[in-house]
């Protein structure tokens, strides 16, 4: 196994601006801070940037999530509602089962990013270990990289991300093959879907 990008971005994709306006300023800051801390690796995998057309893209997501050393969940409403983001997500926790054979883990591989908040709750497959809150974001916030509002948080991402890159390099038996990895089916709904209700 080669590691090749310091983070999978994993997330909804959006059509208008606010969600695709936070992707990327989190993209770029986070591109920023983490490329002092890698050799030759890359420092985020984004689909958007860095898939193509085919019919091998499961084949493609499964390889690129065992290649990387951490992964960022943009976490909206939208997220837990979309089987395709759900299955990165419990794919990068059989990652992290695997990893944790190899050596202690400082913490969890999943960090999420508070985009948008659920009107009822955060799901327990977020708020289980560290998560960072960035609801207050607007379309007027400006750039997350230079914006000290935000800076203490994107350090925080990028110091954990740092710590899994060295275990990583250190541990990681030699020969593992990231391309047997495969992603794993569709989990179930984070939340139980209520009963319908019936008129009386």
């Amino acid at each position: 196994m080669a590691i090749r990008y310091g983070c999978f971005f994993s997330y909804a994709h959006g059509r208008h601006a606010f969600m695709s306006k936070f992707k990327n300023d989190l993209v770029d800051a986070l591109k920023c801070y983490l490329e002092p801390h890698f050799d030759s690796e890359r420092e985020l995998f984004v689909d958007s940037e860095q898939l193509g057309g085919g019919d091998d893209l499961d084949s493609r997501i499964a390889t690129a999530l065992c290649e990387s050393v951490c992964m960022i969940v943009i976490y909206t409403p939208k997220y837990e509602a979309h089987p395709y983001t759900r299955r990165e997500f419990a794919a990068m926790q059989l990652i992290e089962d695997e990893r944790k054979q190899w050596y202690a883990l400082p913490s969890h591989l999943i960090i999420p990013v508070i985009m948008t908040r659920h009107p009822l709750s955060l799901p327990p497959q977020i708020t289980g270990g560290m998560y960072v809150d960035f609801s207050r974001y607007t379309l007027a916030t400006g750039d997350l990289k230079t914006n000290p509002d935000y800076l203490p948080d994107i350090e925080r991402i990028v110091q954990r991300i740092a710590a899994h890159y060295h275990c990583l390099k250190r541990y990681m038996p030699p020969g593992h093959d990231c391309s047997r990895f495969v992603l794993p089916d569709i989990p179930p709904e984070w939340r139980a879907i209520p009963p319908p209700h019936f008129p009386r």
